[in-house]
């Protein structure tokens, strides 16, 4: 009966051992075993066995991206005071077991390790701001990540971290300054306005300028083309006309008619289509034999310039 009872407690002890002894590990994590308090291992994700009452898990490290949200402040070179907040992402550099230990005994907690990374960025931020103005500030926000990376990822490698990006979400003024920076915009704003305004209405009066210019040279051009075409033709009919009168004065001519009788027929013809044509308008003409006398004589010496 006592073996029965010995061998029970035994068989007990064994399954509480080994119970003890089994340890499971999650996925994305991984477990750093301890021996007496001293680093002995690392348990990878699953079904672990360690050594009971001797061996325990000291921590679990996440293996996958981690995120971090920080908010801190820094000073302009031109005293003006800048809050930030940035988003961080990062996560252990390797699963190996020197890259875990770093990771697992690196801090003494994770606040720590949180602090002391807000801390580098923080520093690093400052370092570049402190070198520019308020005004520059808003836009250089790459600028400012990029350095801010440039640091940082040194100082995660040394703690086992690798940073897989960093950006800054906002960045903001005190709200004095903030209104202060919104009045000098706004008064740019208008000033720039204001220039566009007078550009465009100096654009517009200049291309009216032109445009009446081109109006009045196009005017000029036409008037004097149509008073050139106007000229050759008055002066073709009366090259014509003069040619006519000249070939009728020399048929009568050849067939032993005095010229003088065409400048009576014309003279005579004047009379009676004024006559004809006249509306109201009162003609005084010479008639007496003398004054016809008169006017056929001007007549004959028009026919002999013609002939000549």
């Amino acid at each position: 009966m006592s073996l029965l009872v010995a061998l029970v407690a035994v068989g007990v002890v064994v399954l509480v051992l080994l119970i003890s002894s089994i340890r499971t590990v999650d996925q994305a994590h991984v477990a750093v075993v301890t021996l007496f308090g001293k680093y002995r291992r690392v348990l990878n994700p699953g079904l672990n066995l360690i050594i009971p009452i001797f061996e325990r898990i000291n921590s679990r490290v996440p293996v996958q991206n981690q995120t971090s949200r920080l908010q801190f402040s820094a000073i302009t070179g031109d005293q003006a005071a800048v809050h930030f907040t940035s988003t961080i992402i990062f996560t252990v550099s390797d699963h190996s077991p020197e890259t875990v230990q770093l990771v697992a005994f690196k801090f003494i907690n994770e606040n720590s390790f949180h602090m002391a990374m807000t801390s580098a960025v923080e520093a690093s931020v400052r370092e570049f701001v402190s070198t520019k103005k308020q005004a520059e500030v808003l836009g250089l926000r790459s600028e400012i990540v990029s350095h801010a990376k440039s640091t940082l990822d040194e100082q995660l490698a040394s703690w086992g971290y690798t940073l897989v990006d960093l950006t800054v979400n906002d960045i903001t003024f005190d709200a004095e300054v903030m209104a202060s920076m919104s009045r000098v915009v706004a008064a740019k704003n208008a000033q720039s306005a204001a220039e566009f305004e007078g550009q465009a209405l100096l654009i517009t009066r200049t291309k009216e300028a032109e445009a009446n210019g081109a109006a009045i040279r196009i005017a000029a051009q036409n008037e004097a083309e149509a008073a050139r075409l106007r000229g050759e033709g008055l002066a073709q009919f009366r090259m014509e006309l003069a040619k006519g009168l000249s070939e009728s004065a020399q048929t009568l001519t050849d067939h032993g008619v005095d010229p003088g009788l065409l400048a009576f027929t014309m003279w005579t013809e004047t009379i009676r289509e004024s006559a004809k044509e006249g509306d109201g308008n009162v003609i005084f003409l010479d008639g007496s034999v003398e004054g016809m006398q008169s006017s056929l004589r001007h007549l004959q010496g028009l026919t002999q310039v013609g002939k000549e």
